[in-house]
């Protein structure tokens, strides 16, 4: 069986925990962000788990996992 490619993009937004969870970087990091409350921003830092519809997509870009 030929070996499957990483889809690095993917390698790049996603992070694999230790237990098994596929955890996201969350959107408007960079953009606008002055104007917003200083709790708002700092959520902003925090990954959060990807939903649960999306894990199968998730895995099949990245079929051997994460460094």
């Amino acid at each position: 069986m030929p070996k499957l490619k990483t889809n690095k993009t993917a390698a790049k937004r996603f992070h694999i925990t230790g237990s098994g969870k596929i955890m996201r970087t969350r959107g408007g990091k960079s953009h606008l962000r002055r104007n917003k409350r200083p709790a708002v921003t700092r959520a902003y830092e925090d990954m959060t788990p990807v939903h649960g519809t999306n894990i199968k997509k998730v895995k099949r870009l990245l079929p051997y996992g994460l460094p």
